[in-house]
């Protein structure tokens, strides 16, 4: 693969009952992953995978842990089918970002998956004790929307996810206010998301405060793949530097779209977003990438892209 190659994974919410199933069936790295996180978890967390029922899948503590073990699942077979396939930098949306971490080489799986199902749990918790939602503003610029929630209180911008689409967070009724304010500085639609609680605002700080001693007890190191932070929107070097940022993530924005054109810069030419869904590859394709953004979901999808890329070697 001679192409510069980001490899990205999707964060909560991309999340679906039979997610990864089909790799299981077929290829043994697929079926021991899942095998694997189930033991260090104690607990079937593959049949609420495959099986759901659906509600159970979406809870906070189970769809982070979820969402991280078929995108494993996924990449170690995309490595064991097409080896050749190397990253020259990992980023994630969010959760996303962990899976990034291990893909890069710099945590490994069970380490990983614990911070996973602590993070999870920490911000099920924060849910629990401070009710908050999100939202999704459609058709007004960052700064537009960031000028008009700074009036507010108890509201975060939490998601710079791609041009005219920005996530706002906080208290239900500061959600309900901010949408009436939005539409009047000119928002089409502000859409009301489906989600556990205010995740990346201030209503998270006791999930960040608990989860901060497990990043920095975790035995990251470091690894000669680039690695891309939500906080920053930019690569980071340092393990030092890492431990911050995913501490920060908590609470803080994510630069999904900023990270996406640090990558650029850098000169990545392919974006392969491995996991369930395709939502990262649509918020590329909305960023004017469409033909350098790939994605792995199905097993039809691994097909695709062993085909796809056999025809890119030939150009």
């Amino acid at each position: 693969m001679k192409k510069k190659l980001a490899f990205i994974f999707p964060g909560q919410g991309a999340q679906y009952p039979g997610m990864g199933k089909d790799y299981c069936d077929a290829f043994s790295a697929a079926r021991d992953t899942f095998e694997e996180a189930d033991e260090i978890l104690g607990e079937k967390l593959s049949q609420i995978i495959f099986f759901g029922p659906e509600d159970v899948l979406t809870q906070t503590k189970y769809s982070q842990t979820a969402i991280f073990t078929v995108s494993m699942a996924i990449l170690r077979t995309v490595q064991q089918q097409l080896p050749d396939l190397i990253p020259n930098v990992c980023a994630g949306l969010s959760l996303g970002e962990y899976t990034a971490l291990c893909a890069s080489g710099r945590l490994g799986f069970a380490d990983t998956l614990r911070l996973v199902q602590e993070r999870a749990r920490l911000m099920n918790e924060a849910c629990e004790k401070v009710p908050g939602t999100m939202a999704a503003v459609l058709g007004l610029d960052a700064a537009g929307i960031e000028a008009a929630v700074k009036q507010l209180k108890g509201i975060w911008v939490a998601n710079y996810n791609a041009p005219g689409q920005t996530v706002i967070s906080g208290t239900k009724e500061g959600i309900e206010q901010a949408a009436l304010v939005l539409k009047e500085k000119g928002a089409k639609r502000v859409i009301p998301l489906a989600v556990h609680g205010a995740f990346h605002s201030g209503l998270m700080q006791s999930a960040q405060d608990g989860l901060a001693p497990w990043i920095q007890r975790a035995p990251i190191q470091d690894s000669p793949v680039g690695f891309v932070t939500n906080v920053t929107g930019n690569y980071v070097k340092t393990v030092d530097e890492i431990r911050k940022n995913l501490t920060l993530q908590v609470t803080q924005s994510i630069r999904w779209e900023q990270g996406i054109e640090a990558m650029k810069k850098a000169g990545i030419e392919l974006f392969l977003e491995i996991g369930c869904g395709k939502t990262l590859t649509g918020l590329n394709k909305k960023m004017g990438i469409p033909d350098r953004a790939l994605s792995v979901d199905s097993r039809a999808d691994l097909d695709a892209l062993a085909k796809a890329l056999d025809l890119m070697a030939k150009v």
